[in-house]
């Protein structure tokens, strides 16, 4: 690949820096062909931050008679849980029966065929559960004496989105993040793009083009390209709120409102509990999606219809939202919609990928069939092989994905905490759950508490922000506490401003 500073040559110029363009970036990098990714702002700073953060098969799809789509992300589910056990790992749910819902017998037959779409090894299988006697319950309202626990995963969903960045940089990707794509025309057998990053311009030269602008892809086809597509993309909003630890168990719930939608109640990032999803067609600006005052009453009023201890939109200390691009289906309610994703492959002339739709748990998948197309038309000979592959961080015993890693990962924790006791045993085991084996790369020459440089802000040093900077592209504070990590709901109030202050510090005296 040509790297001179304003013009880039490449196999592959993918636009869109969320899990779909990430995912392709690392996989066609992974077969030998030169790729440059770039996106418009940080790397999961949209749709793929804020999602529930759940790797999961989508029980309710099984509603939808989406069977092939369950299956494709059950199957996914052990293999992504197998690659990255540093940050996604199995959780278990319950879902109380409530009066209304449909017969116990009928919803025990759905999680039979949920336990038996795609093979397990990893997870346990459903079961029905008594709430009077089950930890669980403890915290739920006395009517609720019935319920069912069945298996999902849980993933740091902006996380996975860097990793597959970085596992893409590593095998040869230039990744150009806050680096938007302006124009791309067709000249002869390649795509002449022009890129505009920090008030300067870089030119690339591209055989193929792929548009994984998430929600922005049909936009970016009218405008950077003067080029309608006709698929019609069905934006759905998505919010969430966060409130203090309502539980001490580590269960997550599922609970079921009357018109069908479906929330969420996960334990999150120890110290809170994470509400979610609600599903709303929007037409708002993607660029400042924010929760309505609707939402979190409504958030707050189903999740305390289930709970002993009800909450109110005054316990909420944080939220987020975020726009599905989903590929309209003609569905009355927004979260009928298809989950699934779709190609439009245009092959007059240089060929354009553009992806519309999909879901976090079936990227890596919807990346190798896009790789697969594409490879076939650049020549390229290496096959798939993602499967077989840890993300960056995710070999904690051995270089291939393994089942001891999901099951002994607390025995990796511990045996990193005996190699650095000369830090507390609570940071080694964030570092752990965020950077997996790369943390050694964080930590290599240092060998005592000073060696970390200034600790910024509670738990957080120096030595930190300069890995994320060097080798994640953090560049503000908000990429390193809200996206690279979540320290920003752990923190005193101001610290945000003061890792500001010091970061533009530390640059001016470099």
């Amino acid at each position: 690949m040509n790297n001179s500073r304003n013009t880039l040559a490449c196999d592959l110029l993918v636009i869109g820096g969320g899990i779909n363009g990430a995912g392709i970036a690392r996989d066609a990098a992974g077969r030998g062909l030169s790729v440059v990714l770039c996106e418009k702002d940080d790397l999961a700073a949209h749709t793929s931050s804020a999602s529930t953060k759940l790797i999961h098969g989508g029980l309710r799809y099984l509603e939808h008679y989406e069977f092939g789509l369950v299956r494709k992300a059950l199957v996914e589910r052990e293999v992504l849980l197998r690659a990255a056990p540093h940050i996604m790992w199995p959780l278990r749910f319950v879902m109380p029966h409530d009066k209304g819902q449909r017969p116990a017998w009928m919803i025990r037959a759905g999680l039979f065929l949920y336990d038996s779409l795609a093979k397990r090894e990893l997870l346990p299988g459903s079961r029905s559960v008594n709430l009077r006697t089950h930890p669980s319950g403890e915290p739920l309202k006395p009517e609720f004496s019935k319920g069912f626990v069945y298996s999902d995963g849980w993933v740091d969903d902006a996380r996975l989105v860097i990793l597959n960045a970085v596992d893409a940089e590593l095998k040869g990707a230039t990744v150009l993040p806050r680096t938007r794509c302006v124009a791309a025309r067709r000249e002869g057998d390649r795509w002449q793009a022009t890129l505009a990053q920090d008030g300067r311009e870089i030119d690339v030269s591209a055989r193929c083009l792929v548009n994984a602008a998430g929600p922005w892809a049909a936009q970016f086809l009218a405008s950077a390209m003067q080029r309608p597509s006709d698929k019609v993309l069905r934006l759905i909003k998505g919010s969430h709120i966060v409130v203090r630890r309502m539980f001490d168990h580590p269960y997550a719930y599922i609970f079921q409102h009357p018109d069908g939608r479906i929330v969420f109640a996960i334990p999150y990032e120890q110290d809170f509990t994470l509400v979610g999803t609600t599903d709303l067609d929007y037409q708002g600006d993607m660029n400042a999606v924010r929760i309505s005052d609707e939402e979190v009453a409504y958030l707050c009023e189903l999740t305390s219809h289930y709970f002993r201890k009800p909450i109110v939109p005054a316990d909420v200390v944080w939220s987020y939202s975020g726009v599905r691009p989903l590929v309209e289906d003609d569905s009355a309610s927004a979260s009928a919609v298809t989950r699934d994703y779709r190609f439009e492959f245009d092959t007059d002339g240089a060929p354009l990928l553009s992806v519309f739709g999909g879901k976090i748990t079936t990227f890596r998948k919807l990346a190798e069939e896009a790789v697969d197309m594409l490879a076939a038309r650049l020549g390229s000979a290496g096959g798939a092989w993602t499967a077989g592959a840890c993300l960056p961080g995710g070999d904690l015993y051995g270089a291939r994905p393994s089942k001891r890693a999901v099951l002994e990962f607390d025995k990796y924790v511990q045996a990193m905490q005996r190699k650095y006791e000369w830090l507390p045993a609570s940071l080694v085991a964030r570092f752990a759950r965020s950077y997996g084996t790369r943390m050694g790369l964080l930590l290599a020459g240092r060998n005592c508490r000073d060696d970390m440089g200034e600790e910024i802000a509670p738990g957080l040093f120096a030595a930190e922000v300069d890995y994320l900077r060097r080798h994640e592209w953090a560049s503000s504070a908000a990429d390193i506490l809200w996206r690279r990590t979540k320290l920003g709901l752990h923190l005193p109030a101001g610290s945000e401003q003061k890792l500001t202050q010091w970061m533009q510090a530390s640059r001016a005296a470099a």
